[in-house]
């Protein structure tokens, strides 16, 4: 049985970091990718990344702060976020898939974790 599990997620003030965890079981997957969706808006591609030679794609709002990272041997994805604002405020998904156009879209992604709560106040 394929699983994500999320974890990392919390408060933190503004400007500050923190590192969210998936761990994926049950298969391997050629790309991972992290998406988030606030309260009332669209979810969002954030990064994603490539298994086999660890290609990143970052969405526009977090290129310079966020980063995607991997560890095959734990099959599992980071994403580090630093200098957060209140903007970032979400909840914060994993999915996995096989690959295809458009990384930090949804389409791409077979499966999805249950998420992982981000706050950040001012």
């Amino acid at each position: 049985q394929v699983q994500l599990a999320e974890s990392g997620g919390g408060s933190v003030q503004a400007g500050g970091s923190l590192r969210l965890s998936c761990a994926a079981s049950g298969t391997s997957f050629h790309y991972m990718g992290w998406f988030r969706r606030a309260p009332g808006k669209d979810r969002e591609g954030v990064a994603a990344i490539y298994r086999g030679g660890g290609r990143t794609y970052y969405g526009d709002s977090v290129k310079g702060r966020f980063t995607i990272s991997q560890d095959n041997a734990k099959n599992t994805v980071y994403l580090q976020m630093n200098r957060l604002t209140p903007e970032d405020t979400a909840m914060y998904y994993c999915a996995a898939g096989y690959g295809g156009a458009g990384l930090l879209s949804p389409i791409p992604y077979n499966y999805w974790g249950r998420g992982t709560q981000v706050t950040v106040s001012s």
